[in-house]
């Protein structure tokens, strides 16, 4: 018996070794898309998932988000004034419906939140073209709560952090050496279900719609 067992490692330590780690163009980029390219197939994704794509600019921006609020007839507005595009938001308060700043502990106001929120307006912390997806990054200031209640989400996303793959968004951005959420959010689109007789359903879950506006 021992030698039977003797024979069979033998010949396993003697079988070639191989490299079985993946090339680094393997998995970040085999894609190989530029910015143009990456954008098109993350909005043509994200439409087909029933998501809207406004496409805007660092000066118009504003003037967009203001044209969401007026179509949706949105009553009110929740955001994060703890944000760089919050603040710009808070001073033009003016432009927009009632605003609803995210600025106190759920449990003081959680029965507004579930039943009088409108909409909430939430930063992102990129895209992924390949599958049509938005990278959330929830914090203090915009826990998640912002994108999973209220029927609407608006999001807003630059085009310079839309990324080809998943992998890539992880490598560019350094994952590896930062401190990470609780949680990371994937949204690829408005909450949908098909558990109730097979029939997609919107809304069930989460937001009815899903608002990204690309800057």
């Amino acid at each position: 018996m021992n030698n039977a067992r003797n024979h069979i490692l033998s010949r396993l330590r003697k079988s070639p070794s191989f490299d079985l780690k993946p090339a680094k163009q393997d998995k970040l980029n085999c894609l190989n898309w530029n910015t143009d390219k990456k954008v098109n197939r993350f909005t043509e994704l994200m439409k087909a998932a029933h998501a809207e794509i406004h496409n805007a600019t660092q000066d118009n921006w504003l003037t967009e988000l203001q044209y969401i609020c007026r179509a949706k007839h949105l009553n009110n507005l929740l955001f994060s004034s703890n944000t760089k595009w919050g603040e710009t938001i808070l001073r033009q308060a003016d432009r927009f419906p009632v605003l609803k700043n995210y600025s106190q502990p759920i449990a003081e106001w959680k029965l507004e939140m579930f039943d009088g929120i409108d909409a909430a307006f939430t930063s992102t912390y990129g895209g992924i073209a390949e599958t049509g997806t938005l990278i959330l990054w929830p914090d203090a200031h915009e826990p998640r709560l912002m994108s999973l209640v209220p029927p609407v989400h608006i999001a807003l996303l630059e085009k310079s952090k839309v990324y080809s793959t998943f992998a890539e968004a992880v490598e560019v951005q350094d994952w590896i050496k930062t401190e990470l959420p609780a949680n990371i959010l994937l949204v690829s689109g408005p909450s949908k279900s098909a558990d109730i007789e097979q029939t997609l359903t919107y809304g069930i879950h989460g937001p009815k719609e899903l608002v990204v506006i690309l800057l």
